[in-house]
């Protein structure tokens, strides 16, 4: 088997590979010629970031990741499954090479032959990504204190935000912690908010809501798709979907942070007006970030949620 990067017109056999594969498991979607066209065709595109496996001039394999470290189980034809395996270590070698730290995939977690794949070939499950919700009328009454502590974050928070927990956040520092969110395109920078320590004015704490009413209703979505959630702490660098409603924040893992977290959720109340269209809130966090979770769980009420499995490359 012959294994090279992208090349136009690749998209006809990725398409046929992906739909044939993937189409018996539970909650297929098939792809569109169009969606995959799209990808290949953006400003950002990296074709080498995309292996196809040619045998006999056909290609009977592809594999993909992404910049954030995602990898693509290794799509084949019928009888290739040498070739799959073989694909696969090409690209995780590929990853080494640019100097990627780890790698890692998500697919639902009803696709139990995909995430069995990535285990036996040494990808250890991570940690689960939960949604949750909260219906607007349902939120507890808000803590008097709010107005007095909190305000809208400004670019010199983020080496303080990043400090809370470095442990939370998918990126290494301060400074891309500051790109991903500060610079988000998708929502503006007064989404984000932090409660200061009285005495010096230090964050104690840090937010962000999302009121856009024209994204996606969490109410109606999915939520065992392996899809990142746009604004959700932890998601930093991830192609992500735009939800309505989207609470997230961060704090030190103190035995305070549900008292914080329920200053910084009434915050966000207080950030809607008459006419935002928003029903609910929505969450989503990492199993792995244990003293969040709790949170979550205690007052909002489990969606769903999808695994990741990661492999370290360093």
């Amino acid at each position: 088997m012959n294994i090279r990067i992208f090349q136009p017109g690749d998209e006809h056999a990725q398409l046929k590979l992906y739909n044939a594969g993937a189409s018996t498991f539970p909650k297929f979607k098939p792809a569109s010629l169009i969606e995959i066209q799209r990808r290949v065709q953006a400003r950002d595109f990296d074709a080498g970031t995309r292996f196809y496996g040619e045998d006999g001039g056909e290609v009977v394999a592809y594999c993909t990741f992404q910049a954030n470290g995602r990898i693509s189980y290794p799509w084949h034809s019928p009888g290739h499954q040498a070739d799959a395996d073989a694909i696969l270590a090409y690209v995780i070698g590929a990853m080494k090479q640019r100097g990627m730290p780890s790698a890692f995939a998500s697919y639902r977690k009803d696709w139990p032959t995909i995430n069995q794949y990535f285990e036996a070939h040494g990808f250890k499950l991570a940690r689960e990504m939960v949604n949750y919700l909260l219906d607007i009328e349902n939120l507890p009454t808000a803590s008097a204190r709010v107005g007095n502590m909190v305000t809208t974050a400004t670019d010199d928070d983020f080496p303080a935000i990043f400090a809370l927990d470095p442990s939370v956040f998918r990126v290494p520092n301060a400074d891309a912690l500051k790109q991903a969110i500060w610079k988000n395109p998708y929502f503006d920078p007064r989404s984000v908010f932090v409660l200061r320590n009285r005495s010096d004015g230090t964050p104690i704490a840090a937010g962000l809501f999302i009121i856009n009413s024209q994204y996606a209703d969490p109410r109606v979505l999915d939520a065992d798709m392996p899809c990142f959630r746009l604004g959700a702490f932890g998601t930093e660098g991830m192609t992500a979907k735009r939800v309505k409603g989207m609470f997230s924040f961060v704090a030190k893992p103190e035995r305070n942070l549900f008292s914080i977290g329920m200053d910084m959720l009434g915050h966000a109340s207080s950030l809607l007006g008459s006419d935002d269209e928003i029903m609910c809130y929505t969450a989503q966090v990492a199993t792995d970030a244990t003293a969040l979770h709790a949170f979550y769980q205690r007052l909002f009420v489990r969606q769903g949620s999808f695994p990741v499995y990661e492999l370290t490359l360093a």
